[in-house]
C-alpha cells in the first residue's frame, strides 16, 4: 500500500511513556503520530472491565511515581486525574496472628515497630533520614539524560555534573549511595534493624517486579527504586488514581489529542524501515506504510532490536550485545473480583477498616521472599508466592458493584521460562490457584469470596500487553542495565544505532513504573537533535 503523508515524529506504542513523549513533542509544533497494537491507549496502565461490573488496573496498579512536573506539564489534574493516598502504606499480616502496618505518621509507625524491636523503632527515624537523602539524589538524576561513553571530554563533562550532587554531600552520603548499588537488599537492611518482620516491611520493596532474592547484590536498588516518588507533593507516599491506573493514560490522551497528536489502536507495527542506516518509518502488520523523519520506539528494547527490525541493519556487535539483554520481572498479575473484603486472621472483620485500604503484603521474613526465588528457580513459580494485594474499591467506588470490590494481586516470583518445557499456557490456572490459597491462609474467607478473576502469567503479560518475558519494567533492573547502560552501554541517551531512531520507554533510563520520566527525558532529547 502507499504511503501516508509524512510526519515528523513516529511513536510505536502508546503506552504512557509514548504519551509523555509525544505530547512534549507535539508541545514543540512537531507533527506526532502514535501507533498502538491494541484497541486501547495506556499499555499496562489500562483500567478494563474483567467480570460483569468490576472494572480495575490490569496491570500497573498504584501511583506514586509519576513525575510531579509531568503532571503539571500535561495538565492531568486539569484533564479529570483525581489522586487520592491510602491512609497508611502497607498491612503485614504475620504466621501467628501478630501484624504489622507501616504509614501514618512516624511515630505512628515507631509505634508498631516496638512490638517487635524497641531499636529498630529508635533507629526509624535516621534510617528515613538517610534513604530519603539518597532518593533525593535519585530523583535528580532521573530526570536527566545519562552520558554516552562514546561522547568524548563532553561525557565526562556530564558525569561530573551528574555525580556533582552526590560528591558535595559529604562522605555519609557516599557510603549509602555505594551500599545501595551493590549491596543485597537483606544485607543493606541487617545493617540497620534486628527484626526480621520490620526488614521485610522494607525489603518487599527491593523484590516488587525484580526477579531475584533478597541475596541478590544490587536488590538494595530496587528497594530505592520504589522510594523516590510522591503524592501531592508528599515523598515516598503511594496512592489510587480514582477510575484506575486508565484515568491517567486517558487524561494523557486527551492532552496529546488537544495538540493534534494522531493516535492510531489496532494497528500492530510488523517492521521499522531502514534506508542508508537511517530509520525511515514503520510497516504495519495490514501492510501498510507509514513515512516519518524520526521513528520513537516505546516497547522492550528486545521486541524493538530482535523483531522489528531486521538484524542485517543493525551492527554485529550491537546485535550480540542485546542477545544478552535480559527481560523477567518473576511477576504473574491477578485481578480478583469479591462478594466482601478479606477477613485476617491478624486483624479479624470485614467491615472496611485501614488496613483494607492499604497495600497488604504477604511475606513477612527475608526468608519467605527468598523461598519464593528459591522455588521459582527449581519449580516455576513459589509454591508460597509473595504477594501484595491492594483493594481500590476500598478507595474508588467506581470500580465494583456497592457492597462489593475489586482486589489486584502482584503476586513474585513466577520464572519467565517454565522448567521441563512446560508452557505458562498449561500452568497459569494452577499457579492463580496456589496464589489464591496462600492469601487464603492469612484470609480465611478470601477463597469463597471471589466472583471472577482475570489472571496474567508471564506469558500473559507478553502476549497481551507487549511485556516480553512478562518483564513489567522492560528489562531487568540490574547494574548492568541502568543509567548509562540502558538498555546497553552507548545507547543510554534514548539515541538508537540507527539515525533518526530514538527509545522512550522503560527500558531505558530511569527505567520502569509509571513515571513518564523516560518519554519526557527522550523528547528532550529529540528536540535538541531537531
Amino acid at each position: 500500500m502507499a504511503g501516508k503523508n509524512k510526519i515528523d515524529a513516529l511513536i510505536i506504542g502508546a503506552g504512557h511513556n509514548g504519551l509523555v513523549c509525544a505530547h512534549y513533542l507535539a508541545r514543540a509544533g512537531l507533527k506526532v503520530a502514535i501507533y498502538e497494537r491494541r484497541n486501547i491507549v495506556g499499555g499496562a496502565a489500562v483500567t478494563e472491565e474483567f467480570h460483569p461490573g468490576f472494572r480495575n488496573s490490569v496491570a500497573s496498579y498504584t501511583v506514586s511515581l509519576l513525575n510531579p512536573q509531568v503532571i503539571k506539564d500535561m495538565g492531568l489534574k486539569a484533564r479529570g486525574l483525581e489522586i487520592v493516598k491510602r491512609p497508611i502504606s502497607n498491612f503485614i499480616p504475620i504466621d501467628d496472628g501478630q501484624f504489622l502496618k507501616l504509614g501514618g505518621g512516624l511515630e505512628r509507625t515507631q509505634e508498631e515497630f516496638k512490638k517487635f524491636s524497641q531499636r529498630d523503632a529508635a533507629r526509624l527515624p535516621e534510617y528515613y533520614q538517610r534513604i530519603e537523602a539518597v532518593a533525593d539524589v535519585m530523583r535528580d538524576m532521573s530526570v536527566k539524560t545519562p552520558p554516552n561513553p562514546q561522547g568524548g571530554l563532553k561525557a565526562l563533562l556530564q558525569v561530573a555534573l551528574q555525580f556533582w550532587p552526590i560528591a558535595k554531600k559529604g562522605n555519609q552520603l557516599h557510603r549509602d549511595v555505594y551500599d545501595l548499588f551493590t549491596k543485597s537488599v537483606r544485607s543493606f537492611l541487617d545493617g540497620w534493624f534486628e527484626n526480621e518482620h520490620v526488614k521485610a516491611a522494607f525489603g518487599f520493596d527491593a523484590i516488587v517486579g525484580n526477579y531475584a532474592g533478597p541475596d541478590t547484590p544490587g536488590s538494595a536498588y530496587i528497594l530505592l527504586h520504589h522510594v523516590f516518588g510522591e503524592v501531592d507533593g508528599e515523598k515516598g507516599a503511594w496512592g489510587h488514581a480514582i477510575g484506575g491506573m486508565g484515568a491517567i493514560t486517558q487524561a494523557m490522551q486527551r492532552a496529546c489529542e488537544e495538540l493534534g497528536v494522531e493516535i492510531t489502536t489496532d494497528a500492530a507495527v510488523a517492521k521499522v524501515r531502514v534506508s542508508d542506516q537511517r530509520a525511515i518509518g514503520i510497516e504495519l502488520e495490514d501492510g501498510t506504510l507509514v513515512d516519518a523523519d524520526r521513528v520513537v520506539s516505546n516497547v522492550n528494547p528486545s521486541l524493538l532490536y530482535k523483531t522489528l527490525i531486521a538484524s542485517e541493519d543493525l551492527d554485529s556487535e550491537f546485535n550480540r550485545s542485546m542477545d544478552g539483554y535480559k527481560s523477567g520481572s518473576g511477576t504473574f498479575r491477578m485481578n480478583v473480583a469479591l462478594s466482601e473484603l478479606p477477613n485476617f486472621t491478624a486483624l479479624p472483620g470485614i467491615d472496611m477498616a485501614e488496613h483494607h485500604q492499604s497495600g497488604i503484603i504477604i511475606g513477612s521474613t527475608m526468608d519467605y521472599m527468598d523461598r519464593a526465588y528459591i522455588d521459582a528457580k527449581q519449580y516455576g513459580w513459589s509454591r508460597q508466592p509473595f504477594v501484595e494485594m491492594l483493594i481500590p474499591s476500598t478507595l474508588d467506588d467506581s470500580l465494583a458493584p456497592p457492597g462489593q470490590h475489586v482486589a489486584s494481586l502482584f503476586c513474585q516470583q513466577f520464572a519467565p521460562t517454565l522448567p521441563d518445557g512446560r508452557s505458562w499456557q498449561d500452568a497459569r490456572i494452577e499457579a492463580a490457584d496456589c496464589i489464591i490459597d496462600t492469601v487464603n491462609a492469612y484470609a480465611p474467607n478470601f477463597k469463597a469470596s471471589i466472583l471472577g478473576r482475570m489472571i496474567l502469567s508471564p506469558l500473559d503479560l507478553e502476549q497481551n500487553l507487549g511485556l516480553i518475558g512478562g518483564d513489567i519494567m522492560h528489562g531487568q533492573m540490574t547494574l548492568d542495565q541502568m543509567w548509562a547502560a540502558r538498555p546497553i552501554m552507548n545507547y543510554g541517551d534514548y539515541r538508537g544505532p540507527l539515525k533518526s531512531l530514538y527509545m522512550c520507554g522503560a527500558g531505558t533510563h530511569p527505567g520502569g513504573g509509571v513515571t513518564g520520566l523516560p518519554g519526557k527525558n527522550a523528547a528532550r532529547e529529540i528536540l535538541k537533535d531537531r
